[in-house]
Formats: C-alpha cells, sequence, structure tokens
C-alpha cells in the first residue's frame, strides 16, 4: 500500500509540474513575438492616422476661407502623412519584415514628391502674388497642424524604437516635418499681419529646404537598418 500511494503521489507531481510548464508555455511561450509586433505596430499607425486625418479635415475646412501658400503646403502634407499609414499598417498587418522596408522608402519617397509640391507652389505664388485673408483661421490652421503632427510623431517614433522598426521611425521624421511646416504657417501669419505678405511664399521656400533635409535622413534611417 505504501509503494503505490508513493506512485500516485509520483504521479500527480509528474502532471502537476507538466501543467505548470504547459500553463506556462501558454502565457509567455505560444504567443508569437511577430503577432505582438505587427498587432503593436497596427495599433500604432491606426493611432497616428486618425490624429493626421483629423487634422487635415481641419485645415482643409479652413484653407478654403484664407487660400494661403503656406497652409495649402501643410494640408498637403498631413493628407499625404495620413495616407502613408496605409502601406505601413498592412506591411505590420502581414507581418512582413520586408513590407516594413519598403513601405519605410514609399514614405520617404512621398515626403520627397510632397517637397516638390510644394516647391512648385511657391514658385507659382512669387510668380503670381496674392495676399492670404482671413488670418486667424490661418493661425488655428497652424496651431492645429502642429499639435496633430507632434502628437503622430511622438505616437510613430516611440512605436518605431520599441519596435526596432526603421519604417515607422522614418514616419515619425515625415510628421515632425510636418510639424514644421506648421510651425511656418503660424510665423507666416504673423508676418502677414505685420505687413509683410511676401513672407507666404518665403515661409513655404523655408519649408520646402527643411521637408527636402527630412527625407534625407529618413532614406538613411531605413538604408542603414
Amino acid at each position: 500500500m505504501p509503494e503505490a500511494h508513493d506512485d500516485h503521489h509520483e504521479h500527480s507531481h509528474s502532471h502537476t509540474h507538466s501543467h505548470g510548464e504547459v500553463q506556462h508555455g501558454h502565457s509567455h511561450g505560444l504567443v508569437d513575438p511577430s503577432i505582438i509586433r505587427s498587432q503593436e505596430g497596427v495599433k500604432a499607425v491606426s493611432l497616428s492616422f486618425a490624429v493626421l486625418l483629423v487634422t487635415a479635415l481641419v485645415q482643409v475646412w479652413l484653407f478654403t476661407s484664407s487660400h494661403s501658400i503656406a497652409l495649402l503646403a501643410d494640408t498637403i502634407h498631413n493628407a499625404g502623412d495620413a495616407l502613408t499609414a496605409i502601406p505601413l499598417g498592412l506591411a505590420f498587418y502581414l507581418h512582413s519584415k520586408k513590407g516594413e522596408r519598403w513601405s519605410g522608402y514609399f514614405i520617404v519617397f512621398l515626403i520627397f514628391i510632397s517637397a516638390l509640391i510644394t516647391l512648385y507652389q511657391v514658385v507659382n505664388r512669387f510668380i503670381h502674388p496674392h495676399t492670404p485673408t482671413h488670418l486667424l483661421a490661418i493661425l488655428i490652421a497652424g496651431i492645429a497642424g502642429v499639435i496633430g503632427n507632434e502628437l503622430a510623431a511622438a505616437i510613430r517614433w516611440r512605436a518605431g524604437k520599441r519596435l526596432n522598426s526603421p519604417a515607422l521611425i522614418a514616419d515619425g521624421n515625415h510628421a515632425k516635418a510636418d510639424g514644421y511646416v506648421s510651425a511656418g504657417v503660424i510665423v507666416s501669419t504673423v508676418l502677414i499681419a505685420l505687413g509683410f505678405p511676401i513672407a507666404d511664399p518665403l515661409i513655404g521656400l523655408v519649408i520646402s529646404g527643411l521637408i527636402l533635409r527630412s527625407s534625407w535622413q529618413s532614406w538613411q534611417t531605413i538604408r542603414a537598418a
């Protein structure tokens, strides 16, 4: 009888230990890190997309009454930055590291194209001067742009560093660059109010240079990853 008791005890102990390993594996070992990573990536991209989409919609509404070239540039960039979230989100959803990298290249391309669009609008404004109206609307739009882009940049930068994603980091750089655009809108508004309407295209020219610089930095980040 004692021997049977010992066998039962050993069996019970073995079962408990095995069950503990299963439970431990279920809690920590059976959750694929790539799944967790993709879920966090999709969450970060989706949240920043929502922030920038709202920002762009607010600025579109305010632009219709002001016709500021600086605000137009800001609106174009915020809308473009929001759209870059789509391929990057798909890359995370499909658990594709290669997709993340190519999304990063696509983002850099969009940053570069947006800089060229802004530069074209600036040149056109120099050729056909026009003083923007409704300065309060421009100012509010600029402030909204700064807040929206800084928030989106923070979301993407933190997630990019945590997930070791160069594409998310590059996207954060893009949002940061658009924050510079928005700051330029605010400066432009102040200078126009002081009697210097030429500030509108001049600020746009400076903004174009900042965006080109951001595209180069983002390109280097992705290549070095």
